[in-house]
């Protein structure tokens, strides 16, 4: 259980880094070049790497390589869809909660 908590936690951290680097240009940057963009999200993306990778070897002696991207995908929707309604100002979807019903279905699948 310690172990599936230290992954969670740290695939949550380095979500919030890769989201933010990924789209937090959108919002901050739209008036500056895109590789001065790609330069930001790299060094923000540095950061999600460095506590990704470590938190996946850790995951990967209780849990398969399927389940560590499942896991990875519902707390990426989870990070996403507040990242996109507070910080980016979208609008909620009721996509979104179409979408996490079938990553829940893909989790009962995949830790069955």
């Amino acid at each position: 259980m310690r172990t599936i908590l230290t992954v969670v936690s740290g695939l949550t951290l380095s979500n919030l880094f890769m989201t933010f680097a990924w789209y937090g240009h959108l919002r901050n940057m739209k008036s500056y070049h895109w590789f001065i963009a790609a330069l930001v999200s790299w060094g923000i993306a540095l950061f999600e790497y460095l506590i990704q990778v470590p938190t996946n070897r850790i995951g990967s002696h209780n849990l398969s390589v399927g389940q560590l991207k499942i896991m990875q995908e519902i707390i990426t929707l989870s990070v996403f869809v507040p990242f996109s309604i507070l910080y980016l100002k979208e609008p909620f979807k009721l996509n979104y909660l179409w979408a996490g019903m079938c990553m829940m279905g893909a989790v009962y699948f995949m830790f069955k």
